[in-house]
């Protein structure tokens, strides 16, 4: 049996999308030995001038929204990811919500289908400044991101997606000691929740391998899911193109990780298959990200 990986994380949690890199190479490493559980944080129930969320200092001052601005460049700063925090004055989300009740609803048609629409969601949201806080905007990315929409749509507005939100809201909101132990817990809109990302791994005999912090470090990842009784299927490099063809849409930092290579030689090679057509850029405020031509 595959070991399960339950990601703990929410659509619009920067951190989360810093840690991308290292989660793809990570689904690569241990293709087929690994099955994914998106587990929803519910990181804003509402966003405006009473919410708060202590990573970050957001809410420390008179207004959230520059707090969050803040908070995502400085995300932007530190990972390499592509982030345009532009979206919080522009069009500013009213709540996660809806987007980790969408996830829940795509995942009832596979995991992998559950994270292509997850990361449809943090492509959206973080460098593209969509408001995908709403329904409509939701069922949208159905398509892109190969969902059956129709029975997406049936499950999004079922009760079963809101209960499995809900039970991943109680799962978060109540951290386990290891997370505790590990400076792991931090507070949101009055409660505590877990850290995103979180990345707890659980082998077949029952046996509990939690990466409550560094889950943005591919080699602890590696560990984790190695002690849990995880086989790596494959090692090395995974090339620019062949990544875009097996992932979709990649930034520039997630290549560096897949190819583990310098990041100028990359950029050097990512140039090159553009000017060859082979791939176009998708430029961002703070990078870019690649997609075939």
């Amino acid at each position: 049996m595959p070991v399960q990986l339950r990601y703990y994380t929410d659509p619009v949690c920067p951190w989360s999308w810093a840690a991308e890199p290292a989660l793809r190479r990570i689904l690569w490493e241990f293709q087929g030995q690994l099955e994914a559980r998106w587990v929803m944080g519910g990181l804003a129930r509402s966003f405006g001038p009473g919410y708060r969320d202590e990573e970050g200092g957001i809410g420390a001052g008179p207004d959230c929204f520059a707090d969050l601005i803040s908070h995502w460049l400085d995300v932007a700063g530190h990972s390499g990811m592509p982030l345009d925090p532009r979206l919080w004055t522009e069009s500013p989300l009213t709540s996660t919500y809806p987007a980790c009740q969408a996830v829940k609803a795509a995942g009832e048609q596979g995991w992998e289908a559950g994270y292509r629409y997850l990361r449809a969601v943090r492509e959206g949201t973080m460098f593209e400044r969509r408001k995908l806080d709403h329904l409509d905007s939701l069922l949208a990315l159905a398509g892109p991101a190969g969902l059956d929409r129709e029975r997406f749509e049936i499950d999004l507005r079922s009760n079963a997606s809101t209960e499995a939100f809900a039970a991943d809201l109680d799962e978060v909101r109540n951290p386990p000691d290891d997370a505790r132990a590990a400076k792991a817990v931090r507070r949101t809109e009055g409660h505590e929740r877990l850290a995103f990302p979180t990345a707890l791994f659980i082998g077949e005999d029952g046996s509990r391998h939690g990466v409550w912090r560094d889950a943005r470090d591919a080699a602890t990842l590696r560990n984790a899911a190695e002690a849990a009784g995880a086989e790596q299927v494959n090692e090395g490099t995974l090339e620019p193109l062949e990544a875009i063809r097996r992932f979709g849409r990649c930034a520039t930092t997630e290549l560096v990780e897949l190819a583990g290579r310098p990041r100028p030689v990359i950029e050097a090679e990512l140039w090159s298959l553009a000017r060859d057509w082979k791939l176009k850029p998708v430029e961002a405020l703070t990078g870019s990200l690649w997609e075939l031509s």
